[in-house]
């Protein structure tokens, strides 16, 4: 999807607030591209992370119901990590 034509084929309207488009529209100048050009970049860029994300499973419909499952039980109690997650690091340790 590199042909600019195709790129503005199709027009998207957004609503945002004067903070969040000023923050937008200076996050765009720092990376010298128009506002268009930056919410429509950073706009591929999360769809395609957000649909990877979903595909690199590879599971069906009851596999991921499946997945869902588990992520939904209950959480059990990890000792170890526990341990490893409330002691200093060793860099924090050597510091």
């Amino acid at each position: 999807m590199t042909n600019s034509a195709q790129l503005k084929s199709e027009c998207i309207d957004v609503h945002a607030t004067i903070e969040i488009k000023q923050l937008l529209q200076e996050a765009a100048n720092v990376c010298q591209k128009n506002l268009d050009e930056f919410l429509l970049e950073a706009g591929i860029l999360a769809a395609n992370q957000a649909l990877a994300e979903r595909r690199r499973l590879g599971l069906d419909k009851t596999q991921w119901e499946k997945f869902l499952r588990i992520l939904d039980r209950p959480v059990q109690s990890k000792p170890h990590l526990n341990k490893l997650l409330t002691q200093p690091s060793v860099v924090e340790s050597t510091a």
